[in-house]
């Protein structure tokens, strides 16, 4: 049976090419086997019949080569030295991006408000996110920050189950953040909830806004597609069973991705390095894809309407990237059909995003010959379905019918899934009653 190590190829990451403060050496998550793993042999042993000055010499040799450091050692300093200049990079630019960022918010007190709700929601489910954040670094079926792209961010984590003995079905996550604070760590409790049944999951990270606008975030997530397309068996994936999730604004950019790969492929001329036809299903969780409708609904929830159409590149741009409107248009039609089935999960308390967005989609994609459905959770908010369900432990209904989408004809891993635990709770349950209430999603 092969580690998870013997899945991973052998080969060098490519350095990324982006902005200044973005050109750091990629992990060794996918490089060869370090070299400290090697034994190291020292030798001093005289020979016979040598003399004495060829015993100083060799003495002297080997005194030299006991006082320079060993290769691991210095291998181990210049991993350090770059992750305090990553570090620092990343430092700078996180600020410089916060900075640009407040000069759109303003002080207004909607967004002020939803702040101090975010801490004290974070607060109470702390407990959670610290054992989630300790599998996140520490673990060994975590493979982080696997370039995939020569652009800022161009990055993904892999989350692998604990036994692959055979090529695993895959899902490409892509995180929500309101277009603005999507990082791909985001998506580590679904990854390990996702890898304990035997689902590879490869969450991607993309530019937010103010570093990207929708047009690079769609480019981002376009070209990590590619890469798990492309790579797909070097880390033990099935090819032929690769599905495509987002969250939130990662569902609408997911959305966005499907259908613009769909018309390129419509395309005489359109050069493609990855067809929609890979794709076996998209899961589209609390997402939004009308964003004409939902520009005054984000107003009023503190993402104010001149940051929200900065995002997406002005007012006369939103239909361009509200899937909704976009496969209604009759040049359009006929390739709709080409997309992969898709379905769509909300919750009926959904604030954030009203769940008739996702009703809505589903409609209007079957009437222009899409596979498409959709799947309502009663009382469920933006965040039961993604956070407080999965840290409560027991069975999670959106888990369930994701993996029942998954796994669908395949009795053999049914019947497997069935016999393995359930989940342990991370959060104790009457702060996670107390953070739905707070919630500022």
């Amino acid at each position: 049976m092969p580690s998870d190590l013997e899945l991973l190829p052998r080969l060098p990451s490519p350095s990324p090419v982006g902005e200044a403060e973005e050109r750091t050496s990629s992990p060794s998550a996918s490089s060869a086997a370090p070299e400290d793993a090697r034994p190291i042999l020292l030798r001093a042993t005289p020979q016979a019949g040598g003399g004495g000055g060829g015993s100083s010499r060799r003495r002297r040799n080997a005194n030299e080569s006991s006082l320079r450091p060993l290769p691991s050692q210095t291998r181990r300093s210049q991993s350090f030295g770059r992750e305090v200049s990553h570090a620092a990079a990343e430092t700078y630019l996180l600020t410089r991006l916060a900075i640009t960022l407040l000069r759109y918010l303003g002080l207004g007190y909607r967004w002020i408000t939803k702040f101090l709700a975010l801490v004290c929601y974070a607060t109470l489910l702390m407990p959670g996110f610290v054992q989630v954040g300790y599998y996140y670094f520490f673990s060994s079926q975590v493979r982080r920050s696997i370039v995939y792209g020569d652009r800022p961010r161009n990055r993904l984590d892999l989350y692998l189950p604990l036994n692959v003995d055979s090529l695993r079905p895959v899902v490409v996550f892509i995180t929500g953040g309101a277009w603005i604070i999507g990082y791909k760590a985001w998506g580590s409790l679904l990854g390990r909830r996702l890898a304990e049944k035997g689902i590879i999951v490869a969450c991607l990270d993309y530019r937010n806004f103010p570093q990207g606008t929708i047009s690079d975030m769609v480019e981002d997530v376009s070209e990590g597609i590619s890469f798990v397309c492309k790579n797909a068996e070097c880390y033990g994936c099935d090819p032929n069973r690769i599905y495509l999730m987002g969250q939130s604004a990662g569902a609408h950019i997911a959305a966005c991705t499907i259908l613009n790969q769909t018309i390129k492929e419509s395309g005489e001329k359109e050069s493609i390095t990855w067809s929609v036809s890979q794709i076996k299903a998209y899961f589209g969780i609390s997402g939004g894809y009308n964003m004409l409708e939902l520009v005054d609904h984000f107003h009023r929830r503190g993402l104010y309407r001149s940051l929200f159409l900065s995002i997406m590149e002005g007012e006369q741009s939103l239909w361009q990237f509200s899937p909704e409107i976009l496969v209604q248009d009759p040049s359009i039609k006929h390739v709709v059909a080409l997309m992969p089935p898709i379905i769509l999960f909300h919750g009926t308390s959904d604030k954030s995003i009203p769940s008739n967005s996702s009703e809505k989609f589903v409609h209007t994609l079957k009437d222009v010959g899409a596979k498409a459905n959709f799947v309502m959770y009663d009382g469920k908010t933006h965040t039961d379905l993604f956070l407080q369900d999965p840290l409560r432990g027991g069975r999670d209904e959106l888990l369930e019918d994701i993996i029942k989408a998954i796994y669908a004809g395949d009795e053999v891993e049914c019947a497997n899934l069935a016999l393995t635990p359930l989940p342990r709770r991370l959060v104790p349950e009457f702060m996670l009653k107390l953070a739905h209430k707070i919630s500022p999603f």
